[in-house]
């Protein structure tokens, strides 16, 4: 089974989250980084074309009914995976309203419903009203729907068992926010999985089996054990050797096809900054980025997360609730 994780809890603290105060002083200190906020024009016509794409690809096994399963599986993993991944993160800065703008809410929803047809499971609209929760109230107990469950933490503590968890992220992901905090359905979610159910029926019926097997295996091995995947783990985990923290950027070659999610400090800090713009804030502001704790590589990240005992879902840190920290 591996070796088992030091860890028998999260890592409490009691005091404010970092990224509030840190927003404050930025924004004092240099006003014109709103300069930065916004619409970036070139996010839409970048997600079209990732649709676009994928779409071109099912098309193309359409057309060689012959091709082997081994290649679907090769091209999932290597190419459909890499782009599903960027649109689940591309749906990340929709749910920000980067793609039309704050005031433009319907477009933005209907752009993200878009931008989820690739990904065969309807998600875009539920992402929006869960992941706002997630910068609200990060890392606070029964709160934030990021946060592993005590019940995972509690049992993948094992070298072998980590690696089952990491196999197991689309299945948890999507799931742990209704365990945690469920919220019911709302007529764009009705909506995202109508559309989805039509354009998933459009690729089996027209494109075949292997089309459509092509689109979920990329994204079930995107958000799993796939080098992309180290994303999930290298934002909120926490990591002995590079120090403690809420959260963490990544400083790697993988940004410029992940709409610069590794800049995930800077992205909490001020999340109505489009991703094509987070660079441009690390460099606005390099003296409240340079000396954190910073990821180089998501593999290491996947690595450390599986083989490190001090490592596992236990390695997050956790806030209490109002009324918990009131009782203490």
């Amino acid at each position: 089974m591996g070796s088992t994780v030091s860890r028998s809890d999260f890592e409490w603290k009691y005091d404010e989250e970092p990224h509030s105060t840190r927003r404050r002083e930025i924004m004092k200190k240099y006003p014109h980084v709103r300069k930065l906020f916004g619409v970036d024009p070139w996010f839409k016509w970048h997600v079209a074309l990732l649709v676009f794409l994928q779409v071109g690809a099912c098309l193309l096994i359409r057309s060689y009914p012959s091709i082997s399963w081994l290649s679907i599986a090769i091209g999932a993993y290597w190419f459909g995976g890499v782009i599903n991944l960027s649109m689940m993160l591309a749906i990340h800065d929709i749910a920000h309203n980067t793609a039309f703008g704050q005031r433009r809410f319907f477009a933005n929803r209907l752009f993200g419903i878009f931008a989820n047809l690739p990904i065969i499971v309807p998600f875009a609209s539920s992402f929006k009203r869960y992941h706002i929760e997630h910068h609200r109230y990060l890392g606070i107990e029964r709160v934030d729907p990021d946060l592993p469950t005590r019940m995972e933490a509690r049992f993948f503590t094992s070298t072998t068992r980590k690696v089952l968890w990491l196999i197991c992220q689309p299945l948890l992901y999507p799931i742990r926010p209704l365990c945690v905090r469920s919220k019911r359905l709302t007529h764009l979610e009705y909506a995202n999985m109508v559309i989805q159910f039509i354009f998933n029926f459009w690729v089996l019926l027209f494109c075949g089996v292997k089309a459509f097997t092509y689109m979920f295996a990329g994204s079930l091995v995107s958000m799993g054990i796939h080098p992309m995947a180290g994303h999930f783990i290298s934002e909120h985990f926490v990591f002995e050797d590079i120090g403690g923290g809420d959260t963490f950027s990544y400083y790697g070659p993988m940004n410029p096809i992940t709409f610069n999610v590794g800049y995930h400090m800077e992205h909490h800090d001020l999340p109505y900054v489009a991703g094509r713009h987070l660079p441009a804030l690390k460099d606005l502001a390099p003296e409240y980025y340079d000396t954190l704790p910073q990821h180089r590589s998501w593999t290491k990240v996947l690595w450390d997360f599986v083989f490190d005992p001090s490592s596992g879902p236990y390695a997050r840190v956790k806030r209490p609730t109002r009324e918990d920290a009131h009782h203490t």
